[in-house]
């Protein structure tokens, strides 16, 4: 396996968004934030720095569990998976963002409890369900979520 995975553990920053797309696969996008904390030597004190945030998608069965969790904005979560880098054009500057194809996601028990119940599990995406919810998610990043729902349906028909 030639791809690069990661865990990132974090606070959801926003409420996920689930969609179903045009030929039936649900799809869920999420925002991760995270603070990475520096010790300070000199001053013997932990700071803050930068809050980074990654988008987390998440296909099929992991897309139908996570939105039956009903993940909340401000819960602590734990996802690994594929690391995608993807480069897009908006008011004509070439920008990049960095996401993670979840393989697994779940709460950060750590930081609290959770009940679990198992399901079936699903199939992989397919190159079109990639392309299809891709469009969704970048409409959605751009802030416009009840559109996103709607464009890829109608690209769909």
């Amino acid at each position: 396996m030639n791809e690069a995975h990661l865990t990132v553990t974090g606070w959801v920053a926003a409420e996920p968004y689930y969609t179903v797309t045009g030929n039936g696969t649900p799809f869920l996008s999420l925002r991760v934030g995270f603070t990475p904390r520096r010790y300070d030597r000199r001053t013997g004190q932990w700071h803050d720095t930068e809050t980074m945030f990654l988008t987390v998608n998440c296909w099929r069965a992991l897309a139908d569990n996570v939105n039956a969790s009903e993940l909340k904005r401000g819960q602590p979560v734990v996802a690994t998976g594929r690391l995608r880098i993807r480069q897009y054009e908006k008011d004509g500057q070439w920008r990049f963002a960095a996401e993670v194809e979840a393989a697994t996601l779940g709460h950060d028990l750590t930081r609290g409890t959770a009940a679990f119940r198992p399901v079936q599990r699903g199939g992989t995406p397919t190159d079109e369900d990639r392309r299809e919810a891709q469009a969704v998610a970048d409409q959605w990043a751009l802030g416009a979520p009840e559109t996103a729902a709607g464009s890829a349906t109608e690209e769909a028909a």
